[in-house]
């Protein structure tokens, strides 16, 4: 299985891609929200971790490319932000 994380925090993303790769998952990294849509239209993962405070391109917007590229990718949506609308959003946006 193969995963893209798409957060801007070293330490956290550090800290989740070593999990992910100690139990054999196929880690990628990524640091801001260009990369991460660049990565998704040109790459294929079976999930994504999606911090929604990216710099360059907010995590709903990747969230809406990449459902306006039609895809079904499981996405876990890791963030700071607890607002209602956020998680509203996020939903609506699959």
């Amino acid at each position: 299985m193969r995963i893209l994380i798409a957060e801007d925090d070293e330490v956290l993303a550090d800290g989740l891609s070593r999990s992910l790769r100690a139990a054999g998952y196929a880690v990628d990294v990524v640091s801001n929200g260009q990369t991460a849509d660049s990565a998704l239209a040109a790459q294929n993962f079976d999930v994504l971790i999606l911090d929604l405070g990216l710099p360059g391109l907010a995590g709903l917007e990747v969230l809406r490319r990449l459902r306006g590229r039609n895809s079904k990718i499981p996405v876990l949506i890791l963030t700071a932000a607890d607002s209602v609308e956020q998680r509203v959003k996020g939903l609506d946006l699959g």
